[in-house]
């Protein structure tokens, strides 16, 4: 197989496309680096692209070397022909290469080699294709032999039919057929344990649906149920189809002897051998593909998360609501230092709301607080309620935002957050935690498993180190697009940086903890452990505010510095213009691009990305997202009305619909088919986490806490 076709044709890229990133990927290139730095090899492949490549790419190379571990021991046996070569050769699956290994794959016992132990591998031989001239029984009789066990002439041929029905078994067209036609034709069912028990399972109790139709995450809660004893889940095949094929296949029309034998020995072969393998492999390709499914929307939901934009230049108090415990607090400066912490009680049970608010009093005016930071988990409804009514109460602005504390308390718990704050509790670090992914949610975010982000639906359920390799690299594509300040960035937004090692993070933290301040991006050079490679990897990712070169705060790579100090000569723009430029936004023209980038020496994707920088420098890209909502008053799910519209946020994205935070600390859920009024396939389509929304009030059920949405405003 050439993997280098075979990526082109799927990828739909070129195949010097398909070439170049291979090779990159080879040399050790990140695709952080390859897709932003290396544009004119690959003619611009993106992130994304070049995820899918390597993906498929580890796929092929892995089939091809199974496929040579399979020739080797077919031949290793004497039984290599040219025909099953070729046939090995060209399958593209492992699926496909399992298959036709089967036949010749040392087994473990079986009653097909206990019987061929016993000598009855001719009568099968006979039975399967030899047209008997005598009623199969005399010819039997002729194998019994005592001493290997075969007693009656009855055993002898159930022990031929053992062997016929592995031989069967072992066909790989055979189950290949099978197991398309139970793909296309078989019913995915699944029914209670027990039918009077209440579960969240109760619409499986009698399900049925076409394998073909199941939706991935009803193919995920069937498997949760399944794996909880409360569902039974099976797939029903074709099987008279089934069944009939293979007597087609197996059975020869002018030999009645053998007739009801193979008939029996092919439907032993489907119940016994076929069936249950095929059942598992189907189940298998729906859970991997469902899981697939779901690992994308959680990407997805993650980048659009970790992009939020940052609210910057705000002291924040973080709040980290409780009862009895009481709610922690935590006083966060604008550059996301701990000022203070505090506990209050203005909750049940010691409900010591006047306290309270005088403490929440002192520290506004001492710190001059200008938003509050609330956790959407336990008791927040009630904290909600103590802050609108303390904002009523304050001689200055101020406004709240609830913020989805996801994962909160697993950094709180972590060693990560032991050694940042040694000195907190669990709970100061929360609110630490929640004030600061309202100031920078991708650097506070990194320090969490992506998993206990919460913004996925089964995430427990799948392959794990499936699903965490594709959430690392979703976390690595967006630290590498908005890059990181080289002087304040802390470890664990360091190592997502292209090149850089959890060991070199902490290694580049220490070589500033112990030198101060980098003025340069070539110091990284003297960090323990990061040499050229690594430097060439994340150079271009490192921002230098206020550095000895004004371009080292730039994205644009020390390799084309010379090239952008030309263009910059040539535009007339200074040192001083990129240093002052703050935000604002400038327009270069070059007439000729071609022209000039061959006289720079670079392409002209890369001329392209260096006058955009020029432009703007270090422009954050998280700037297009829309910023969170802040609030001033309380709402509740009993002031709702069916036909009221509210503006909310967008929290998850499920294949289903969307769940829209409308400030009533019970998220909403808007179908998929009142989103908009095309059809869509998937919400993602229309929404992503994050987005501001105007939704419709169809219906609550304060009772379920249920509130149905439309985005589909006065239509419903």
């Amino acid at each position: 197989m050439d993997i280098t076709l075979k990526l082109k044709d799927e990828l739909k890229i070129e195949k010097w496309q398909a070439e170049a990133a291979i090779a990159l990927i080879d040399e050790g290139n990140t695709i952080p680096f390859i897709a932003r730095y290396r544009k004119e090899k690959t003619g611009a492949l993106n992130d994304e692209q070049l995820r899918d490549l390597f993906e498929r790419l580890t796929y092929l190379r892995g089939l091809e070397e199974k496929k040579t571990q399979v020739l080797s021991s077919i031949e290793e046996q004497g039984k290599l022909t040219d025909e099953l070569r070729a046939k090995i050769e060209a399958a593209e699956t492992l699926v496909a290469v399992d298959d036709l290994y089967r036949p010749y794959r040392p087994k473990r016992k079986t009653r097909a080699s206990v019987a061929k132990e016993k000598g009855l591998e001719p009568l099968a031989e006979l039975i399967r294709k030899e047209k008997a001239e005598a009623p199969v029984l005399e010819i039997a009789a002729q194998y019994v032999n005592e001493e290997k066990g075969v007693a009656t002439p009855e055993e002898a041929i159930a022990g031929a039919l053992d062997i016929i029905a592995e031989a069967i078994s072992d066909e790989a067209s055979y189950r290949e057929y099978i197991r398309k036609t139970t793909m296309e034709e078989g019913l995915l069912t699944s029914t209670a344990k027990d039918e009077n028990a209440q579960s969240v399972y109760e619409m499986y109790y009698a399900y049925s649906e076409p394998v073909k139709k199941a939706a991935g995450h009803r193919i995920l809660a069937l498997n949760r149920g399944e794996a909880e004893k409360v569902l039974t889940v099976k797939v029903e095949a074709p099987t008279e189809k089934i069944l009939r094929f293979l007597e087609k296949k197996v059975i020869r029309k002018d030999n009645p002897h053998t007739t009801p034998l193979l008939k029996e020995a092919l439907t032993d072969a489907y119940a016994r051998l076929i069936a249950p393998a095929i059942e598992r492999e189907v189940r298998n390709a729906l859970t991997e593909k469902a899981e697939d499914g779901a690992i994308t929307v959680f990407g997805k939901n993650l980048e659009q998360l970790l992009l939020q934009p940052p609210i910057a230049g705000k002291t924040v108090l973080g709040w980290d609501p409780a009862f009895r415990t009481g709610c922690k607090l935590a006083i966060v400066d604008p550059t996301g230092k701990v000022l203070d912490t505090k506990v209050i009680y203005p909750t049940a049970p010691q409900n010591k709301v006047a306290e309270s608010k005088t403490i929440l009093k002192q520290l506004i005016k001492k710190y001059n607080v200008d938003l509050i930071s609330v956790g959407n988990g336990t008791a927040s409804r009630e904290s909600e309620q103590v802050i609108v009514d303390l904002i009523k109460e304050l001689d200055r602005p101020m406004q709240y935002v609830i913020v989805n504390e996801a994962g909160a308390s697993v950094y709180s718990a972590s060693k990560l957050a032991t050694e940042e704050f040694p000195q907190f509790d669990v709970g100061q670090r929360s609110a630490a935690s929640i004030a600061r992914r309202l100031q920078d949610p991708l650097a506070e975010l990194v320090k969490i498993d992506p998993k206990s982000i919460g913004v996925g639906q089964y995430q427990h359920d799948m392959n794990q180190k499936k699903l965490s390799e594709a959430l690392s690299g979703v976390v690595e594509t967006c630290v590498n697009r908005v890059g990181v300040d080289l002087n304040t960035a802390s470890a664990s937004l360091l190592e997502y940086i292209s090149g850089i090692t959890k060991v070199i993070a902490k290694n580049i933290v220490d070589y500033r903890e112990t030198n101060g301040r980098f003025t340069d991006r070539k110091q990284l050079l003297k960090v323990a452990k990061l040499g050229a490679k690594a430097y060439e990897q994340c150079a271009g990712f490192m921002r230098i505010i206020g550095g000895k070169e004004p371009l080292d705060a730039t994205s644009v790579h020390p390799e084309s510095y010379e090239a952008a100090r030309k263009l910059m000569e040539k535009l007339g723009v200074t040192a001083e213009d990129l240093k002052n430029a703050g935000n604002a936004s400038h327009v270069y023209r070059v007439k000729d691009t071609k022209k000039m980038a061959e006289e720079l020496g670079i392409g002209e994707m890369t001329l392209t990305d260096i006058i955009k920088e020029l432009e703007k420098p270090a422009r954050d890209p998280r700037e297009d997202m829309p910023t969170p909502i802040l609030r001033s008053d309380v709402m509740d799910m009993k002031d709702l009305k069916p036909g009221m519209i509210l503006k909310g946020t967008v929290r998850n994205v499920v294949d289903f619909g969307a769940f829209v935070d409308i400030g009533v600390h019970q998220d909403g859920l808007v179908h998929i088919s009142r989103i908009t009024d095309r059809y869509i396939k998937h919400p993602l389509e229309a929404v992503s986490v994050g987005d501001i929304v105007d939704v419709e009030v169809l219906s609550v059920d304060e009772q379920k806490k249920r509130i149905s949405l439309t985005m589909r405003i006065g239509k419903e």
